[in-house]
């Protein structure tokens, strides 16, 4: 019996650290935006509802932004419960990029309405829950709440990142979503950093003229 009976899955994910049985709710945790040079990165909890599958969940770098904006809908609708969480660029600078989505995925979980029985988080570490947690490898394409949560942050960053390309078009936010791209880093070159520019990115610190090597 693995964790999900209602959902197909190629390589279905079996916790180790706590039981699955029907019934229980787990929570999926996932990130958008580690890599990007600019902006918070974004987390998303989601704790699905077993009677109500969702068709096409994945990895939401899998999906096209038309089809992903359509399941955010459609979890939003159905999912028990969901809630996102994020660090802003300050806080990148300031505790590591690393720490901040720890950080982050701590305060997506800490908004759900209801506690979980238990946690998955996508990749290959996981932060302090009340709950017990898990790291699950792919997890965006093997577990379907973390999906869910992957698809949420993704709409949600999308979403930002176009709102900054309003304020600053010679960007080009709205192509490259913040991450270093050569037009991005060209962008950098010329007009310099925003406030939302992560200062200690290396390219960021590079336009900026900031010693990253103290």
């Amino acid at each position: 019996m693995h964790p999900f009976a209602e959902y197909e899955l190629d390589e279905p994910w079996v916790p180790r650290r706590f039981q699955w049985q029907p019934g229980v709710l787990i929570a999926g945790v996932d990130e958008v935006g580690r890599g990007p040079l600019v902006g918070a990165v974004v987390t998303a909890a989601v704790i699905l509802d077993p009677n109500k599958p969702i068709e096409g969940l994945n990895d939401s770098k899998k999906l096209t932004e038309k089809k992903r904006q359509a399941l955010a809908v459609e979890i939003k609708q159905k999912a028990l419960a969901y809630s996102y969480g994020r660090a802003e660029p300050g806080e990148i600078d300031e505790l590591n990029i690393l720490h901040a989505t720890m950080l982050a995925m701590q305060r997506a979980v800490k908004a759900l309405p209801q506690q979980p029985y238990a946690i998955a988080v996508d990749g290959h570490r996981c932060p302090e829950f009340a709950v017990p947690a898990e790291a699950v490898v792919k997890g965006d394409g093997r577990v379907p709440a973390i999906s869910a949560a992957s698809i949420l942050a993704k709409v949600a960053r999308d979403a930002e990142m176009l709102a900054l390309h309003q304020r600053y078009p010679e960007y080009g936010f709205d192509r490259h979503k913040g991450y270093p791209t050569q037009a991005h880093l060209a962008a950098l070159a010329t007009h310099g950093a925003i406030m939302e520019h992560r200062r200690s990115f290396a390219p960021v610190a590079r336009a900026l003229g900031i010693d990253t090597h103290h």
